[in-house]
């Protein structure tokens, strides 16, 4: 049974997402559903890259992504199906595809959308469930829509690295409020070199040793350690670490030279000294 898989920023509080997979379904009753989640941030890439770049990996070959996100900011004209990692994602032309997958696809095509009398989530998506169920019978991506399309690409934010130091983004904050960075372990080794470290937040605030889990230390005490995805997360065992210490989700706004956002872009980052 093929596998889809759906993560959008819809919401689950009316019948869009019920109707999708009705529409999945009626063309393919062989289609095996199963939710990501649905509650992304409409605007905030990174989360939605971190979400599904960690969970699509868990699925087997030749598994269907549809990713849902932003899909009215501009009129959305195309939407994308491309290979990767022997699996398929589907999405707008928004950029969100180069987020989840790093660099442009090598196999990909673009599926015009018709605007007729309005279109909404549901047009879309039957443009990509008439897509995934030509490709589950074995038609050729190639023969699905237009080729190597030019596209919206966006890339995720990397770590800024200096000699002795490492300075990553906020890209998620789980419901437990968990801070979750974007410094993955294979780049914190290889820019610590076996040297002790400080993990800095909110001007003062240290943390200078790696845990295995939350119940490494006790509850109440601050922690860092890399979680399942490989990114480095900071936390208060059976606390709430961004609530208490004001730590927000990156936002590239908070870059602008203002004193008030710079203040802000201090409490959506974290670094690292090496020593």
């Amino acid at each position: 049974m093929p596998v889809i898989t759906i993560t959008s920023d819809i919401g689950q509080n009316d019948y869009i997402l019920g109707a999708i997979k009705g529409q999945l379904l009626t063309a393919n009753p062989a289609f095996n559903i199963v939710d990501i989640t649905h509650t992304l941030s409409p605007f905030n890439y990174l989360q939605a890259a971190y979400i599904c770049g960690n969970a699509f990996k868990h699925f087997p070959p030749g598994t269907f992504h549809i990713v849902l996100i932003n899909l009215f900011e501009n009129k959305l004209e195309r939407l994308l199906v491309a290979a990767h990692n022997k699996q398929w994602v589907a999405c707008p032309d928004n950029g969100i595809l180069t987020m989840i997958t790093g660099s442009r696809p090598h196999e990909m095509v673009e599926l015009p959308v018709q605007h007729i009398n309005g279109t909404g989530v549901l047009q879309y998506t039957a443009v990509l469930t008439e897509a995934f169920n030509k490709l589950a019978s074995g038609t050729a991506l190639t023969s699905i829509g237009k080729i190597n399309p030019s596209i919206d690409e966006k890339y995720p934010l990397r770590a800024t690295i200096g000699p002795d130091w490492m300075e990553g983004q906020i890209i998620f904050i789980d419901n437990f409020e968990n801070v979750v960075v974007n410094i993955t372990r294979e780049e914190f080794e290889e820019q610590r070199k076996g040297r002790s470290f400080k993990i800095v937040f909110t001007r003062n605030e240290i943390i200078d040793k790696l845990s295995d889990n939350y119940s490494d230390v006790m509850p109440g005490e601050k922690l860092a350690w890399f979680n399942s995805g490989g990114y480095l997360e900071i936390a208060i065992n059976k606390g709430n670490m961004a609530g208490l210490f004001g730590l927000q989700g990156f936002s590239e706004t908070a870059m602008q030279k203002s004193a008030a956002l710079q203040n802000k872009w201090f409490y959506q980052t974290v670094r690292v000294f090496f020593g």
